[in-house]
């Protein structure tokens, strides 16, 4: 069954008014479902009888469950949710000293393929709705609820790769951008890519205010093809090129996330290569501790190291961040705990 928090306000509209319901209407579903984070359509009393029965005939409100969790000494939590048709998503909760921060998946599986990254263990099945990804905020919303917290920032970089499943994930950031809506601000909501350079164009386009993350990890395209298969149908002078026209076009920052895998894409050579791609441009690179797979073999690069790549960058003209670590002690990586929960269903 479909869910309600597929549909924007304006679809809302558009559905009540089929129903001969005054548009008015949608904003008072929407103030129960964002608002008051209603979990029924009985607990809708300003909204008529008849409708309600209609409502509750042809949509569900929460279309997932949760099927695991996993808390790290840190606070941070990672939830795995199964849906309505048997596949799992993970989304993760951060704790940070600005806020509430949560990770959101946009498919049930990835096929980018990236050799170090543990959602592209298991392949893509389908896309998520937009009600789907935003059911994962409300889940987690709910949560908070009753330690009076709130979502401050959304990340929609969990598994899949988000510019695969565009029209979902931009309909997904109108929901909970709306005033109507969850109402976080656009400059809290990122989108991460590996580098899909006909939607960035396409996003470029639309004028949007939230963030755009790149997930570059290697600073040439030798390197990234290795660790990452798009760069094959995207290399890094279309990539870049895209990029910059993004930028100059929005005067919007971009990020670069860079895992730092030991040995892999950390010396020094590596760090000035980086620095040469993306002097210039209005960005800076966030350097990721890696959360080791075991299926992949990749190590993370030492602290000593981490702090030595950023060093290389700041010195030769590009800002950097050193992102902090979160969930060490839990299935951290992004995909590693619905792969593990997928193994323990095989038979022995």
């Amino acid at each position: 069954m479909r869910t309600i928090y597929d549909l924007n306000l304006q679809e809302t509209e558009e559905m009540l008014k089929a129903k001969g319901q005054k548009a008015y209407r949608a904003k008072q579903l929407y103030s129960w479902l964002y608002r008051k984070h209603a979990s029924s359509f009985s607990e809708m009393s300003d909204l008529p009888a008849s409708l309600l029965e209609q409502l509750q005939e042809e949509y569900c409100i929460m279309p997932l469950e949760e099927a695991d969790r996993q808390t790290a000494r840190d606070g941070t939590a990672k939830y795995l949710f199964r849906m309505q048709d048997g596949s799992f998503v993970e989304t993760v909760l951060m704790h940070f000293h600005f806020g509430e921060s949560l990770c959101v998946s946009s498919q049930v599986g990835c096929n980018m393929g990236c050799t170090f990254c543990a959602s592209g263990l298991l392949k893509k099945q389908r896309d998520l709705t937009a009600g789907e990804i935003t059911a994962q905020v409300m889940y987690v919303q709910k949560e908070l609820d009753k330690e009076e917290k709130r979502i401050n920032n959304i990340v929609i970089m969990g598994t899949g790769e988000p510019f695969d499943n565009y029209d979902n994930v931009m309909n997904f950031c109108r929901i909970i951008n709306s005033d109507h809506g969850l109402a976080i601000g656009a400059r809290h909501i990122t989108i991460s890519t590996c580098g899909i350079v006909p939607k960035i164009r396409e996003f470029a386009a639309g004028h949007y205010q939230y963030n755009l993350a790149i997930s570059l990890h290697a600073p040439n395209d030798e390197l990234r093809r290795k660790l990452m298969p798009v760069d094959r149908a995207y290399p890094l002078d279309e990539l870049m090129a895209a990029l910059k026209d993004y930028s100059e076009d929005n005067h919007r920052r971009l990020t670069f996330e860079y895992i730092l895998l030991h040995g892999v894409n950390d010396s020094d050579e590596d760090g000035k290569q980086l620095a040469d791609l993306i002097r210039g441009m209005n960005a800076y690179v966030n350097l990721i501790p890696y959360n080791s797979v075991d299926e992949h073999g990749y190590q993370s690069a030492t602290d000593r190291q981490a702090l030595h790549f950023y060093d290389v960058l700041m010195k030769n003209g590009v800002k950097a961040t050193l992102r902090s670590r979160h969930g060490e002690d839990i299935d951290a990586a992004c995909g590693q705990l619905r792969a593990k929960h997928e193994r323990n269903k095989q038979p022995q």
